[in-house]
């Protein structure tokens, strides 16, 4: 019970930073504005891993590599803890454990991208129904709008409906599905 436990807090606190680092990434790529309350709230609890690792990881194209290689170590770590923590072994192969750890975080955060632009899409939607002058749609529009675009020149709106946002929410499902698969694949290697 105890492992349990321990399993449990190890995996929401690294999901949670997880998350937060890819967010961090994905804003800066998307040039998602910073200066409201999501984006102050990741800047404050991620700069304690980003700003060190920016001196050692330049930024290339524009893209935040400093967030995504911490997002990508961090759930690394996250795995093998929670993996010793379930009783494996990875000291017997440590090359191939730490290579099969990397490709199975690789395979996490392609997933958790997915979730949050489902998140944010979802969340769009929502507030554009409830409050569609919230100040948080700009940030949203800025996170949503490159992967909505191309579908609304293809699928216009239906009597003012615009059905885009569900047919990318099963556009992301749909790619979701073989991510899922592989990751059990990959797993399936412990």
């Amino acid at each position: 019970m105890l492992a349990r436990i321990l399993a449990i807090i190890v995996d929401v606190i690294g999901s949670f930073f997880v998350y937060l680092l890819l967010v961090r990434f994905h804003f800066q790529w998307l040039r998602a504005p910073f200066h409201n309350q999501a984006g102050e709230f990741v800047i404050a609890c991620t700069n304690w891993l980003v700003k060190p690792a920016r001196r050692l990881i330049p930024a290339l194209f524009g893209l935040d590599l400093a967030s995504l290689l911490c997002a990508w170590l961090l759930q690394i770590v996250c795995l093998g803890l929670l993996l010793m923590i379930a009783g494996y072994d990875l000291s017997s192969a440590p090359g191939i454990a730490l290579g099969v750890l990397a490709g199975l975080a690789l395979v996490d955060l392609l997933q958790y991208s997915l979730r949050i632009l489902m998140f944010v899409v979802i969340l769009q939607a929502v507030l554009s129904w409830v409050n569609p002058h919230n100040p948080l749609q700009p940030l949203l529009g800025a996170i949503t709008r490159p992967f909505l675009r191309p579908i609304r020149r293809f699928i216009p709106p239906l009597a003012n409906v615009d059905l885009s946002p569900l047919i990318l929410i099963v556009i992301v499902l749909i790619l979701h599905e073989p991510l899922a698969e592989l990751r059990l694949l990959v797993r399936g290697l412990f």
